[in-house]
């Protein structure tokens, strides 16, 4: 059996362009990209915690340490300039491997620059 579980998370990055015209995808600063292990061309899942918006679209790369989070096509009628959004990857693993499994959790501060890197969320408490 399968387990579908988050590969990697890019937590707040700021949105730094949105390009109606453009054919389409998410560009991503490619040491976001390297740092969260998401691949150029990768299913990706953004929820935007300005407007409750949720979609899926595909990472491609932008220039490395650029802070470029740049949602495309019809895409950018869900976000804009400034918001914050949450970027996920998820990836199927067997339930052999479920239990040593760690997902790539990216911090960054408002520029886009890494902050901290993670492989497990902390425990919410009450």
């Amino acid at each position: 059996m399968q387990c579908t579980l988050l590969k990697a998370k890019l937590h707040r990055v700021t949105v730094t362009h949105a390009e109606l015209e453009y054919e389409g995808s998410c560009a991503i600063d490619g040491r976001l990209l390297d740092a969260a292990g998401i691949h150029e061309y990768e299913q990706i899942h953004i929820y935007n915690i300005n407007n409750g918006e949720r979609f899926v679209t595909y990472a491609i790369r932008a220039q490395e340490g650029s802070g470029i989070i740049s949602v495309n096509g019809a895409a950018a009628h869900k976000a804009a300039p400034g918001h914050l959004v949450i970027v996920c990857a998820y990836v199927a693993v067997s339930e052999q491997e479920r239990g040593q499994h760690k997902p790539s959790l990216v911090y960054v501060y408002a520029d886009n620059r890494i902050k901290d890197i993670r492989h497990a969320i902390p425990t919410q408490g009450v």
